[in-house]
């Protein structure tokens, strides 16, 4: 499907009668990255290079999204609760039961933490770039370009028929130049209203008061934060994000206050492509200086 891959191997895994595709490279203790809307594992394909001659990394695609399956919502219920599930069934397929490190994006943060709050004993270390894990901030205004695409029913004509999330991703959340090629691999898996379908859903599903799908789980991932505290996390955050902006990393700093913190002042959203060359040996430093051993004591 992208030319412009780096050589990862695919890998499929059932479930239910749909395929999620993950890379799973290296061997070493277990890096788990989770992507958001739009990207899939294509954004995470610099540090998987970087890490997996130390580290075994895994990086699947939500179903809907990259190289995975992308079905109709009869044949798929595309909620919180079923990511973190599939999330879940992967790793419980690998074996990957315990000593797991989370990087997280985006809604990879709502995925990732909702999994770690069911198993708290699996994880050891977090990175977190820029994402949330808790209730959209109450300083922070849902952007009116989102709402449109959430609120109205233009929401499926600009997103399946238009393209206009994918395509505005890459004008607004990278403050610099992508090569084509690096368009052209962000692109690739939604090139169709059929396989746009999770990039909708991702954005008619954010859960922002009772009763939304998923707001239950979004309160009580929140409320059981404090369980994570005392362990290793690093925020390396871009600060030109208009989602993500400096109300969630205040959230974050409130919640974990020990955490390392690295603000890019240029970068966007999409911060590994804006400060991927600081942020990479950013995170082998830290899982160098956290090593499992002493992370679990």
């Amino acid at each position: 499907m992208v030319s412009d891959l780096p050589a990862f191997d695919p890998h499929f895994l059932d479930l239910d009668g749909v395929r999620l595709h993950y890379l799973d490279e290296g061997a070493g203790d277990p890096v788990v990255m989770v992507h958001g809307n739009p990207t899939w594992s294509f954004f995470y394909r610099n540090l998987v290079d970087s890490l997996r001659t130390s580290y075994r990394t895994i990086v699947p695609d939500h179903i809907g999204c990259g190289l995975s399956d992308k079905p109709d919502d009869s044949r798929y219920p595309y909620t919180l609760d079923r990511r973190a599930r599939d999330l879940e069934a992967l790793l419980d397929h690998l074996g990957l039961v315990e000593n797991l490190t989370l990087v997280m994006h985006d809604w990879g943060g709502m995925i990732g933490m909702l999994f770690a709050s069911r198993h708290p004993g699996r994880i050891k270390r977090l990175v977190i770039l820029n994402t949330g894990a808790f209730r959209l901030p109450a300083a922070k205004p849902l952007p009116r370009s989102i709402a449109l695409i959430r609120n109205t029913p233009l929401g499926p004509f600009l997103v399946r028929g238009l393209n206009a999330f994918c395509l505005g991703a890459l004008a607004t959340c990278v403050r610099k130049t992508l090569p084509p090629d690096v368009r052209r691999g962000y692109l690739a898996p939604y090139d169709s209203w059929a396989n746009r379908i999770a990039v909708l859903r991702f954005i008619q599903t954010i859960p922002l008061k009772p009763g939304d799908d998923g707001y239950d789980l979004v309160t009580g991932v929140e409320e059981g934060l404090q369980r994570f505290r005392h362990l290793p996390m690093l925020i390396c955050w871009g600060m030109r994000d208009f989602v993500f902006d400096r109300h969630f990393l205040e959230e974050w700093e409130r919640h974990f206050p020990e955490a390392e913190v690295h603000r890019f002042p240029e970068a966007g959203h999409y911060v590994l492509e804006d400060a991927g060359a600081e942020i990479l040996p950013l995170i082998e430093g830290f899982l160098a200086a956290h090593p499992l051993e002493a992370s679990a004591r």
